[in-house]
């Protein structure tokens, strides 16, 4: 029998009576099982975390950055053991998993670093007669608990990008991990809790949809961020009006190769941008739109690219594209092909589900209204069709109703600021897949892919408030 978890509640170890398997989605097997959280374990965790908050929001800036360096020094004494579960919880390929667990170490250090500079500024107010002899400064504090709500596909990483900004100003964090993936978040609690916060200061739940909602609407929780699919996270917007609430959502990015681009070089970056981790990236490449002079030169380097990328088990150093998370995904990857295909697209390569995977999958002239040219894909599936004018390519990005990164392949300056200027994206990347991501850059997007930024100290902001002092000094001189 599999191993049981237990969950946090308030900064405590808690086992339940319901626990659920964790399957290993390449096989099938029972990874773990793990307790799920009812309303009392909620109740308990929302308190805890309120009591908690005045103590952490009062930490010096040394305390908070400890905590988190703390984190990173336990994120790196325990590399392969982090990148094993996670390959084994989602599927994601051994090599991939690896790089995340430093990219998680990577977060960590930064939201360390920033905990020490992060503050506030003079406010000059003596521009008017009124505001002579007022010395006016902010400082920014910690809004209080956090409700973090993460996704499958970067069980470690993204929840990372939750709990290091959150720690560094200051607040509790109430996690709630995806049910596909929670092994990671609770391995990564272990360190959280040890690290010198507060108890009550952390709280890893796996929570029914009822008692999501009402985790985001308590009073307690003055902060919400989101990372996950489109229409959950409006709807969590919509309902909390009056709450400060973060989207990281989907996308379906495209890359523009324009014709004095490196051929070789936009074709192999691009390829491992489409498919690594079977595509289940929101910022996978999905759509590529190449200049009709180098159209055919293109599509030969592409191809060759794509069928050179290993698939198979994510145990093998040499996977990129393994299993996708589970079955359900296999049939609407395939039945999006299929719609393509049936209106008029033309298939170049893969196409098929081969449980648990999907083939990594090309296609050309895939209509408008086409399910794969209008949603975000989420699998190894991309696009690619020929454009004769820049502007036109550009155009054609600005369409979706997504907005979160886009790629331009150029040597041209010009152009390069043209797409900056023009293009309805939260990042434009220059000579590399849109997929490109550091953890120090604000991440987030326009139109349905999101609202606010992540990237520590822009999460930072999120999650904290300036409040403004004002002191008269025209009776002390007086």
């Amino acid at each position: 029998m599999s191993s049981i978890w237990e969950l946090y509640v308030g900064g405590q170890m808690w086992q339940g009576e319901e626990a659920r398997p964790v399957l290993n989605p390449w096989d099938g097997s029972e990874v773990a099982r793990v307790f799920w959280a009812g309303a009392k374990q909620l109740e308990e965790s929302l308190q805890a975390a309120h009591e908690a908050a005045p103590l952490m929001r009062r930490a010096s800036r040394a305390e908070r950055s400890g905590w988190c360096e703390s984190i990173a020094a336990g994120l790196e004494a325990r590399l392969e053991e982090f990148a094993q579960l996670m390959r084994s919880e989602s599927g994601k390929p051994i090599k991939l998993a690896r790089d995340e667990v430093r990219r998680a170490i990577s977060t960590f250090r930064l939201a360390s670093q920033e905990a020490l500079r992060f503050g506030g500024e003079m406010v000059p107010l003596d521009g008017t007669a009124a505001g002579k002899g007022y010395l006016g400064a902010t400082q920014r504090y910690g809004s209080g608990p956090v409700a973090a709500i993460t996704p499958f596909n970067f069980p470690l990483n993204l929840v990372a990008h939750k709990v290091a900004p959150a720690l560094a100003v200051g607040n509790p964090v109430l996690l709630k991990p995806a049910p596909a993936t929670p092994l990671t978040s609770l391995l990564l609690g272990e360190l959280v809790v040890a690290c010198g916060i507060p108890l009550g200061g952390f709280s890893c739940l796996n929570l029914d949809n009822d008692l999501i909602e009402r985790l985001c609407a308590d009073p307690r929780v003055p902060v919400v961020s989101f990372t996950g699919s489109a229409r959950v996270g409006w709807n969590l917007k919509r309902n909390l009006p009056h709450k400060k609430v973060v989207l990281e959502l989907g996308g379906n990015a495209t890359a523009i190769v324009h014709s004095d681009a490196n051929l070789e070089h936009a074709a192999s970056r691009l390829a491992a941008g489409g498919y690594a981790y079977a595509g289940q990236v929101c910022i996978s490449v999905q759509h590529i739109l190449v200049h009709r002079e180098v159209e055919a030169r293109f599509l030969e380097l592409y191809t060759a690219a794509v069928r050179a990328l290993g698939v198979g088990d994510p145990a093998d150093e040499a996977t990129m594209v393994g299993p996708v998370i589970r079955p359900a995904e296999l049939e609407r990857l395939q039945s999006w092909v299929d719609e393509a295909t049936d209106l008029g697209g033309r298939l170049l390569l893969g196409g098929k589900a081969e449980a648990p995977s999907f083939q990594p999958t090309v296609l050309t002239a895939v209509p408008p209204r086409a399910r794969l040219a209008r949603e975000e894909v989420f699998g190894p599936v991309t696009t690619v069709d020929a454009y004769d004018e820049f502007d036109e390519a550009v155009a054609r990005v600005n369409r979706s109703p997504y907005g979160l990164q886009a790629s331009v392949f150029t040597r041209d300056l010009e152009r390069v600021m043209a797409s900056w200027d023009d293009l309805q994206v939260g990042a434009v990347i220059v000579n590399d897949y849109p997929t490109f991501r550091v953890d120090s850059m604000p991440y987030g997007g326009v139109k349905e892919s999101g609202f606010g930024r992540e990237g520590v100290v822009y999460s930072m902001e999120e999650m904290s408030e300036p409040r403004l002092l004002v002191i008269n000094r025209n009776p002390l001189q007086a």
